[in-house]
């Protein structure tokens, strides 16, 4: 019987990861459109640049990158 369960289990993990992959990719989507509906309100001059020039990828970086550097700012000031 513990062979049987040995067997199985990384089928069974197997199984698991896939489905709870379909899961986790449209929660992904709307995470995304979420940051460039974000971006896209509160970006400045030189990141709107780099959206069009360089694509989103690069652009939601440099977004990123500002707003926690931001965010840190604020926390340690208080």
């Amino acid at each position: 019987m513990i062979g049987f369960l040995f067997l199985f289990f990384p089928f069974v993990l197997l199984g698991f990861m896939l489905l709870m992959g379909r899961v986790e990719e449209p929660l992904s989507q709307v995470a995304v459109e979420r940051d460039i509906e974000q971006f896209l309100d509160d970006a400045n001059p030189d990141e709107l640049e780099a959206f069009v020039r360089e694509g989103t990828d690069s652009a939601l970086t440099r977004f990123r990158r500002r707003m926690g550097f931001g965010r840190l700012r604020r926390n340690r000031a208080t």
